[in-house]
């Protein structure tokens, strides 16, 4: 009877192993602690996590705002054990859809991160400015990059 339990609950524990770590929502700390920003980020889901190199990672901020965005950038720079590594700008456009209305939105960017990328913990800092350049949120996040790396396809 013990075997039956252990045979049944070995597999469960596998499955749960490989499910937990596809998604995950990471803690999200404002640029300027005192600051009313006009967009209120709500969180941060990444997916795969941890992020895998060479494979399509997807970063989803779930995101408010009281008045309605018709054009905007994301300034986004990456740091990796305390140095600055990496910068990029986006088109607010390209990663959601415009005009964005008053309420809830979801920005969300997939970037495959190059198979040489070190593992490790990175932060990001994340801009959200509009089309006069007012900075209209700022976050910082830390997510990791793991060891695995997908298989080449021959």
């Amino acid at each position: 009877m013990e075997f039956v339990r252990l045979n049944l609950f070995f597999p469960l524990l596998i499955f749960i192993c490989f499910l937990l770590p596809l998604t995950l929502a990471v803690e999200v700390t404002y640029c300027d602690k005192s600051a009313d920003y006009d967009v209120k980020v709500q969180g941060v889901d990444i997916a795969p996590y941890p992020v895998v190199r060479g494979a399509p990672a997807t970063f989803s901020i779930n995101s408010h705002t009281g008045d309605e965005i018709t054009q905007g950038k994301l300034v986004i720079d990456v740091s990796y054990l305390g140095w600055h590594i990496h910068s990029e700008t986006h088109d607010l456009c390209e990663e959601t859809s415009c005009p964005v209305s008053g309420g809830d939105f979801v920005i969300s960017h997939t970037q495959v991160l190059p198979g040489f990328t070190p593992p490790g913990t990175y932060s990001l800092k994340m801009k959200l400015k509009d089309r006069k350049n007012k900075e209209l949120t700022c976050i910082g996040f830390d997510f990791s990059i793991g060891f695995a790396s997908p298989v080449a396809a021959s």
